[in-house]
């Protein structure tokens, strides 16, 4: 994309693709219903409605990760 392309205008900083809860279980080898319980008890990464669906932007999925990783190295 060139700066003369409206899509970077469109785009404004926003990944290619938002993660599912599907996604999440996978990266994460747990069960989906694990994913579902992280979102109601708000334990496991944000993740955002579009909708009647949830979706998880990668970035705070990352920044969730080293949240997790430097509360475990502090305990």
């Amino acid at each position: 994309m060139t700066d003369s392309d409206p899509r970077a205008t469109l785009r404004a900083n926003l990944p290619d693709r938002y993660l599912t809860p599907e996604d999440i279980a996978a990266k994460f080898s747990v069960p989906i219903e694990t994913v579902y319980h992280w979102r109601k008890q708000r334990t496991g990464p944000p993740g955002f409605r579009v909708g009647r669906h949830v979706r998880y932007d990668p970035a705070a999925v990352r920044d969730w990760v080293a949240q997790q990783s430097d509360a475990n190295a502090a305990a």
